[in-house]
């Protein structure tokens, strides 16, 4: 059983995502030991409270530096023991001992076609906008594991999705989750439940 923790900081759309996958089969061999947000008004916490999954909030706001607050939250993931931890929308930086002891046991939910759009300050609809921006046809997303960088680590799944005539950050935005972010977290997480993937290549 791949024990997983996903960590959020706003509605929690692509937790909805895994969430279903697991109880539709499509995740298999897959349970959710803990939901942590950043946020105290996450929506999240919610969905999280509503399926009967452990969650709580490490916000930075109730420390009085950032080394305490990478020090809760590294210990809230550690008590659960999890065999991957899941970046579903988390928009805070991931604390570097963290990475260095989960090394390729971190994935991470981008809402752009990486390199393109990514790094520091793309996130939420700024990846759109700048998209749209930028003209091009087709955006999508990506999984991949986390490392030192932003978003520079192993990309694990990608899925183009069309950009339309018309199209506005938002439109754009829910196009984007509803054809790749929401197919491609259950995907990446089922796969490495069943061993399927590798560091640097997709078998299959």
């Amino acid at each position: 059983m791949l024990k997983v923790v996903v960590c959020v900081s706003g509605s929690g759309t692509n937790l909805q995502a895994v969430i279903d996958g697991i109880q539709n089969g499509t995740i298999q061999n897959t349970q959710i030991v803990r939901v942590i947000s950043n946020n105290k008004g996450a929506y999240a916490l919610q969905r999280a409270k509503e399926h009967g999954i452990p969650s709580l909030c490490v916000s930075p706001k109730d420390y009085t530096n950032r080394a305490e607050f990478n020090l809760a939250l590294l210990q809230a993931v550690e008590e659960t023991s999890p065999d991957l931890i899941v970046l579903a929308g988390f928009l805070v930086v991931v604390p570097e001992e963290m990475i260095q002891r989960y090394r390729n046991r971190i994935i991470n939910i981008h809402p752009s076609l990486i390199p393109s759009f990514c790094g520091t300050g793309y996130y939420g609809l700024r990846v759109h906008e700048a998209a749209l921006e930028r003209g091009v046809k087709l955006t999508g997303a990506t999984v991949h594991f986390v490392d030192e960088g932003t978003d520079t680590g192993p990309i694990l799944l990608q899925k183009a999705v069309e950009v339309k005539v018309g199209d506005t950050p938002q439109i754009l935005q829910k196009r984007v989750m509803e054809e790749a972010e929401w197919k491609l977290l259950p995907q990446a997480i089922d796969e490495i439940a069943r061993g399927q993937i590798q560091i640097g290549r997709r078998d299959g």
